[in-house]
């Protein structure tokens, strides 16, 4: 069976992704599969809108399949990864540029790659269920698809708390810090699909939105704000470990789980974007990161740890939060010259 649906149905482009018992994780093929397909449609009268959606209950998409990069960076070939890296990026991109709307349907795990996939559309659309996250420094990445351009736009502080910590967002607070825009109950998701198949209008869309479940995160603001305030990653660590809350407490936690160099570097990513970036400029220094994640980062051990190993124990190259030199930061983050991530690609 294909692991990714592609077909017109009346006025949409419909991509559909169908590999539910690996949470329908993306693959370097289903990208390329994705892109080719909004190229198409891009100059197809047929087409007014494309429905992006996923097979089963779970998961929209809980990241992307990184066994072959894994595999061949162990081995000291880290240009397949690279390449995967740029052209999803660029497919990031095209859906976020596209001229016509684009709406996804985000249940379950929407996490790393499926943000990528779910969350740059027009039209991005929450159930019951979802549960959206970043966790990519708990693996030594960064926030990246241009997820770090969402965290930095996010209000306050909120971009470098989920960034940080892979916190995991409910629906409410998925809308709240710009990784969707509306919630509709999953029972009623056939029924609003069915009308933009059928007429290429989201006209009808109104008549579907709820008020989402109350989330935590508007609650918190304030005390995310107050502790996630510093330049730095070790200023954000020292905060949470002088407050005495229990979410303070649990943020700090889910800190020490992150790959230092990858949780500091997020918090720059996310000040250097923070007011007047672009997606494109998000991605292209998300790219300096991941262009380098393999030989100079934390990646190949996060991976061993979280998914081949499964021994959750990573030896991470930075003993903590403090323990990262400003250099190792700029480093991971200089320009790439020649390997600078474009955009040409069609």
């Amino acid at each position: 069976m294909a692991d990714i649906l592609i077909r017109r149905e009346g006025r949409a482009g419909r991509i559909t992704l169908n590999r539910p018992g690996a949470l329908n994780a993306l693959t370097y093929e289903m990208c390329l599969a994705i892109d080719r397909a909004l190229i198409d449609w891009a100059s197809d009268a047929r087409i007014a809108l494309v429905l992006i959606d996923a097979v089963g209950e779970r998961a929209f998409c809980a990241g992307g399949d990184i066994a072959e990069m894994y595999a061949t960076g162990r081995r000291g070939d880290y240009a397949y990864g690279r390449r995967f890296w740029a052209d999803e990026y660029r497919m990031n991109a095209r859906i976020a540029e596209y001229a016509k709307p684009v709406v996804s349907f985000l249940q379950g795990f929407t996490m790393g790659g499926g943000v990528g996939v779910g969350c740059h559309g027009s039209h991005r659309i929450v159930g019951e269920t979802a549960q959206v996250a970043m966790p990519e420094c708990g693996i030594g990445l960064v926030p990246d698809v241009g997820g770090s351009f969402i965290l930095a736009t996010a209000p306050g502080r909120l971009g470098e708390y989920l960034g940080t910590t892979g916190a995991r967002m409910g629906p409410a607070d998925a809308i709240l810090a710009g990784f969707a825009d509306h919630f509709v109950p999953e029972a009623a998701w056939p029924a609003l699909k069915t009308g933009l198949i059928a007429t290429g209008d989201l006209a009808g869309l109104a008549a579907f939105l709820q008020t989402p479940p109350e989330g935590r995160l508007a609650a918190l603001r304030p005390r995310i704000d107050a502790l996630f305030a510093a330049d730095t990653l070790a200023g954000i660590a020292g905060a949470l470990d002088l407050d005495g809350s229990d979410f303070a407490a649990e943020a700090r936690r889910a800190l020490a789980r992150a790959a230092p160099l990858s949780a500091a570097c997020a918090v720059e990513m996310i000040h250097r974007l923070r007011g007047h970036a672009t997606l494109r400029d998000a991605l292209e220094l998300e790219y300096r990161f991941t262009w380098r994640a393999m030989e100079q980062a934390d990646f190949l051990e996060g991976i061993r740890a979280a998914i081949i190993d499964k021994d959750r124990t990573p030896r991470w190259r930075h003993a903590g939060p403090g323990a990262v030199p400003v250099e190792h930061v700029t480093g991971m983050l200089a320009p790439l010259g020649a390997d600078t991530l474009n955009f040409g690609k069609d």
